[in-house]
């Protein structure tokens, strides 16, 4: 293992520490509490759904860009933390009977198991609402760029990103999409919010128009390269190392880029990826060294 990778894997895990310990403090009973009651039962779900371990990858794609455009990092830090909530809420949701139907989250019962399916739905309806409140409430960033990140934000969550790419996922269920459509399916499931993350990374640091769609772009490719990762290691991967169940898109009929076009196609298609998103990071020289070796992470990761 390279210097550099091992200089990644430090950051990864600092930046996972700092998020948890952020997001521990904003789900707290005492800051929750601050203004009116607000039912324990809800509050511990919630906490329980976001604190229950993770890479915290896209957390680290907003502050790591944020920095390397000269941002504030306590900032990007509170942005990481509103987009873990709605990363979070969308996985409680994504759990549920009605959706993918898993009882397994990271080697730990899901919400719904947990707690019960009434409580898992309003955990996840309470974190995505309260992702906007820490964004609005942020120091530091000023009112245009707030309005940005909730713009995207939004947008990335919504029906034209992550939810209706849910929406895709479940009809793929019935009838198979063609390469386009799951190609359309993960960009919207899966590659928004990491998309986001970078983009918001940019619009906490002030960046020009250049770098936050040059930021962008970086976030679609590793996005793109996330989710083949993903149908690799869910064909490849055992369900111990992974912390859920492996192996179901093949069960319940999904077409995934992997079936349809083979395991060396993935594995080169992959690689390409990789090699797109380190092109977009060219002009910011060796600033750059973690986000490259945050690209090449997606490809590698084993869980």
């Amino acid at each position: 293992m390279n210097e550099s990778f091992e200089t990644f894997e430090t950051r990864l895990a600092t930046n996972a520490h700092a998020i948890e310990t952020l997001l521990d403090t904003l789900l707290s009973a005492q800051v929750l509490d601050d203004e009116i009651a607000r039912p324990e039962s809800l509050r511990s779900a919630m906490h329980y759904a976001v604190l229950n371990g993770g890479k915290r990858l896209r957390p680290f794609l907003v502050v790591e860009t944020a920095t390397m455009l000269g941002g504030d990092r306590e900032a990007a830090l509170k942005v990481g933390a509103a987009l873990e909530c709605v990363h979070c809420y969308s996985l409680v949701h994504d759990d549920l009977p009605a959706m993918d139907d898993d009882n397994l989250r990271r080697g730990k019962p899901t919400v719904h198991i947990a707690y019960d399916e009434a409580t898992a739905i309003l955990a996840g309806d309470s974190l995505l609402t309260y992702a906007f409140d820490i964004i609005a409430s942020t120091e530091g960033i000023d009112a245009d760029a707030k309005l940005a990140l909730v713009l995207a934000l939004s947008r990335a969550s919504g029906i034209g990103g992550m939810a209706g790419g849910q929406a895709l996922d479940l009809a793929a269920e019935k009838q198979a999409p063609n390469e386009q459509g799951i190609v359309t399916l993960q960009a919207m499931k899966t590659g928004a919010l990491i998309r986001f993350a970078c983009e918001a990374g940019a619009i906490v640091a002030g960046a020009t128009p250049e770098d936050r769609l040059r930021m962008r772009r970086f976030g679609e490719r590793i996005g793109l390269a996330f989710q083949l990762a993903d149908d690799i290691l869910d064909l490849t991967a055992d369900s111990v190392t992974m912390g859920k169940a492996t192996g179901k898109d093949a069960g319940r009929g999904k077409g995934t880029l992997v079936g349809l076009n083979g395991m060396a196609w993935a594995e080169a298609t992959l690689a390409e990826h990789v090699r797109e998103a380190e092109a977009l990071l060219q002009p910011y020289g060796n600033a750059a060294t973690i986000l490259a070796d945050a690209a090449r992470f997606t490809a590698k990761r084993k869980s």
